[in-house]
């Protein structure tokens, strides 16, 4: 590893031998103009969106999200919550973030007839065939769960949380639902609600970290033969962690990363607008390639003959002291 720094990037070849390559992509992007804004919750704006020249949009099933690039270049995924067999628009719901900067360009900057591009539809949230469904949805949760529990019909009950009424989008189009918002009913016991599921029910909950957590913990044993099936809009937490150095091959510059870390939030340190989105591990947009040492990869993504030189920065990690990066 000293030798690769000393002559690939601190060394006088340097910027000869390890020129930028950075990684281009291309698929299925499609242009797309904001049609309608809706206010729809304290904080919460859905934009529908259409091709510029009308015309019918890719097919997509429940659980299902695009990839929204932004006039900043901004990149970030976002569930579709409208209608699945309505192939002429689009909709997709965003709660501002305190200091998020990608929510604060749509709330503040996004309006009708601006254009956009975005990518897929891709579906990581796949609505499984099942007798019988639980769907907990927690705040924005909701935007994945209101297609699956329309298709699911009679077949599925809904529970939606949230922490008031006014926070949360799309009350006037969950039917029959469960409302349980916290400041009328407390804070859910969600194991109390998963046990309302009936045996061998495919049990779908998306919401905060801590709604999820405590369902993969007590699902299995309030209904051994159900299934569990979870979307987090948020970073999961690093687990096993340790301390590692980065090195950015283009400049020489050398980051820690702590053990409670990511690589990418290191990253983000010195290269802020280093393209991410879902911070998971399955879309590939942090991607970057390894020119030293050996990674631990923790993605959902790459082959093994592309984790011979690549990475995904907002899971994976060195499995030893140091990596040096194509950054």
């Amino acid at each position: 590893m000293d030798a690769y720094l000393k002559v690939f990037v601190s060394g006088p070849a340097a910027p000869l031998l390890s020129r930028p390559n950075p990684l281009r992509r291309s698929g299925f992007d499609i242009d797309v103009v904001v049609g309608a804004r809706t206010r729809e919750a304290d904080d919460v704006v859905s934009l529908t969106l259409r091709r510029p020249g009308g015309g019918a949009l890719p097919a997509w099933r429940p659980g299902a999200h695009v990839d929204v690039f932004l006039p900043s270049g901004r990149q970030r995924q976002y569930s579709l919550c409208g209608d699945p067999a309505d192939r002429d628009r689009y909709r997709i719901a965003v709660r501002r973030i305190p200091d998020g900067s990608a929510s604060a360009e749509v709330h503040d900057e996004l309006w009708v007839g601006d254009r956009l591009r975005i990518r897929g539809p891709r579906n990581a949230f796949t609505l499984v065939d099942a007798p019988s469904y639980l769907f907990l949805a927690g705040g924005i949760g909701i935007t994945p769960i209101l297609p699956m529990a329309r298709a699911a019909g009679a077949r599925g009950q809904l529970i939606y949380t949230g922490r008031s009424r006014a926070t949360m989008p799309f009350l006037t189009e969950i039917g029959s639902a469960r409302v349980l918002p916290d400041d009328e009913c407390g804070v859910p016991d969600v194991a109390e609600i998963l046990a309302t599921a009936e045996p061998g029910a495919a049990v779908y909950v998306c919401g905060p970290p801590p709604m999820l957590a405590a369902a993969q913990r007590c699902l299995f044993e309030l209904n051994p033969t159900g299934s569990l099936h979870t979307e987090r809009f948020s970073a999961q937490p690093v687990v096993d962690g340790r301390e590692f150095g980065i090195t950015l091959a283009r400049t020489g510059t050398t980051l820690r990363v702590g053990a409670q870390e990511t690589a990418l939030a290191a990253v983000r340190r010195t290269l802020p607008d280093i393209a991410y989105s879902c911070q998971q591990g399955f879309c590939g947009s942090c991607e970057v390639g390894v020119l030293a040492g050996a990674v631990d990869h923790r993605d959902r993504l790459l082959t093994e003959s592309a984790r011979a030189q690549r990475m995904l920065l907002c899971v994976s990690r060195a499995a030893g002291d140091q990596l040096v990066l194509d950054l």
